[in-house]
């Protein structure tokens, strides 16, 4: 089963032979052009106006299945000579995308200097931030282009996919900041930004329809698969396993320790942060001693492969308070803020305390690309966990909130941890996942695997006055999967809500939300609302949305030693198996 599948046979017979030509570097032929075999040089002038009407024709089966094909076909037209290369073109529009953002990017800082409301000076900094991140991944997407071959085919299209999904939540994540501000200055980023999302959204539906196709043509089966290189491991190997039975991570020399009583080598984390070298290959273990560390905390881009190892979530925990109503915007709420690729965190506890009445407030903010976290606690009101891009993986964690409490665009998936929901205010009504899948396109959602969907005692005596579910469309495509979960009482029989925005609700046909082998009061299905973004899930269907499928692989869990189940369980398992994966 797939959301995409209606018109795939027309899909394949436009874009087959630039798929093919692509992943085998093959030049000049996409279209299949026949150009005069017999080699003449009579007519010279013909065959330079055949190269270009070929490399047009390339360009419109390229373009294709964009979301804005008349935009992609003038810039790629423009820039593209008479290239009928399909890598090249790809690379082609890379760069002038790139390029594109750049250009707004300067605009930003002139619309940042002379603006004056305090909110809307806030958004423009962010989407500066968020540009550049943006441009980062669509920089890296270019260099994986370069990479591209017939053997390592599948693990690049997946890579493309999830860093173009980022650039595109990233700019949308700049407009989002604008809300609740009263100058213009919203409009005019959203100007800006235009042209920049469109062609951000076009690099990922071409990306995302030649992986369709390679895919359908079942390319890396007839090939083979590549065995993976160690060059591509976080090093993790060759250190040995973070975690195994001959190894206790608590047993492992970190290489250097925080505690706030100061027997360790700093008395903050965010010290601790400066020793890590740039660009790290290696695992940087910062051990975090018993303690309350209030600090905000960023592990920034370049602070990759790094491992925070607390004594427990209830034990180790950073706190901070930074809230909506007191004047920052959800985005830079965050206590904990983590960007750098391969970053993992086990038995850490982090902390919003602002309370419901304080609106958003994150306390953990993750945007780093095959990030885990296991045995952590997440613990806030709204908006407690930003999972906002990239593959990210949680184990045996517990997350607590009131509206929203999970939410972002990333590819999410939740083995074996607990939701707890918590007391709102008394007009508020719980959400636990919102999950913001702005494209269909994008790989992203959030898939809930095993664990447990529960109140907090302080809510359980109202959970029937302030209603709790499972989530709301915060964007158009957003995408949930809850499988394999107790579900308690607490959740109302109606399942989801609509999104409430300035045009009325939203999301309901266009979302993709399914339940699969729940157990609980809270699991029966028989009263949800009836929407057309309401699906139901045979055993085939469940399996994509698997740890294994929906990452398009695991190795980089599997080489920390940390404990996972890669696919979906046999289901004649009683309630505590399913919740207990070991």
């Amino acid at each position: 089963m797939s959301e995409g599948n209606a018109g795939k046979g027309k899909k394949i017979a436009i874009i087959g032979v630039s798929t093919l030509l692509l992943v085998a570097m093959v030049v000049a032929v996409t279209i299949g052009v026949n150009l005069n075999e017999n080699g003449s040089n009579n007519d010279i002038e013909d065959n330079k106006k055949d190269h270009v009407a070929s490399s047009i024709k390339a360009v419109q089966t390229l373009c294709h299945p964009t979301n804005y094909e008349k935009e992609c076909e003038e810039s790629l037209i423009a820039g593209a000579g008479n290239t009928t290369d399909p890598k090249e073109l790809i690379k082609i529009f890379f760069n002038i995308t790139i390029t594109k953002i750049g250009d707004k990017l300067k605009e930003t800082n002139i619309l940042h200097e002379v603006e004056e409301e305090p909110r809307a000076k806030m958004a423009l900094d962010t989407c500066k931030q968020l540009m550049d991140l943006s441009i980062g991944e669509l920089t890296r997407s270019l260099d994986g282009i370069n990479e591209f071959n017939l053997i390592n085919v599948d693990k690049i299209l997946m890579n493309l996919k999830v860093w173009l999904s980022g650039a595109v939540t990233y700019q949308d994540t700049c407009l989002d900041g604008f809300e609740n501000t009263t100058s213009d200055a919203g409009k005019k980023m959203k100007d800006l930004l235009t042209i920049g999302m469109h062609m951000s959204s076009n690099a990922l539906a071409i990306v995302t329809d030649l992986a369709d196709t390679v895919n359908d043509w079942n390319i890396t089966k007839s090939f083979g698969r590549r065995l993976l290189q160690d060059s591509e491991l976080p090093s993790w190997v060759d250190q040995h396993r973070l975690l195994n039975e001959n190894a206790s991570p608590l047993k492992r020399k970190p290489n250097v320790t925080v505690a706030i009583d100061g027997s360790g080598d700093f008395k903050s984390i965010n010290e601790a942060l400066k020793q890590v070298p740039e660009k790290n290959r290696k695992p940087f273990v910062i051990y975090i001693k018993e303690g309350v560390y209030q600090e905000y905390v960023e592990v920034t881009k370049k602070m990759t492969h790094v491992v925070f190892i607390g004594e427990g979530g209830k034990k180790t925990r950073i706190s901070g308070n930074k809230n909506f109503i007191d004047g920052t915007n959800t985005y830079r709420t965050a206590t904990v803020a983590i960007q750098g690729d391969h970053f993992v965190a086990i038995n850490m506890g982090f902390e919003n305390s602002a309370g419901p009445h304080k609106h958003q407030a994150v306390a953990l903010r993750v945007q780093a690309d095959k990030s885990i976290f296991y045995n952590c606690s997440m613990d806030g009101y709204q908006d407690t966990l930003y999972a906002h891009t990239m593959r990210q993986f949680y184990r045996d964690c517990t997350i607590s909130g009131t509206i929203d409490f999970v939410f972002g665009n990333a590819l999410a998936v939740f083995q074996n941890c607990t939701f707890v929901v918590r007391k709102p205010m008394e007009n508020q009504q719980c959400i636990v996942t919102a999950q913001g899948r702005k494209e269909i396109q994008q790989p992203s959602g959030i898939v809930i695997q095993g664990g447990s969907i529960v109140s907090d005692p302080e809510f359980y005596s109202v959970r029937f006055e302030n209603k709790a579910y499972l989530a709301r469309p915060w964007k158009n495509y957003s995408r949930t999967i809850i499988m394999d979960t107790y579900i308690d009482d607490l959740i109302d029989a109606d399942g989801y809500l609509p999104w409430q925005g300035l045009e009325g609700p939203s999301g309901m046909d266009t979302c993709f939300y399914a339940e699969y082998h729940n157990i609980g009061p809270g699991s029966d299905k028989s009263k949800r609302v009836k929407w057309a973004g309401i699906w139901n899930l045979n055993s085939k269907a469940a399996r994509w949305f698997s740890p294994s499928k929906f990452f398009h692989g695991t190795d980089w869990i599997e080489v920390t030693g940390i404990p996972y189940f890669p696919g979906v369980p046999k289901h004649h398992r009683h309630k505590k198996t399913i919740l207990n994966w070991q």
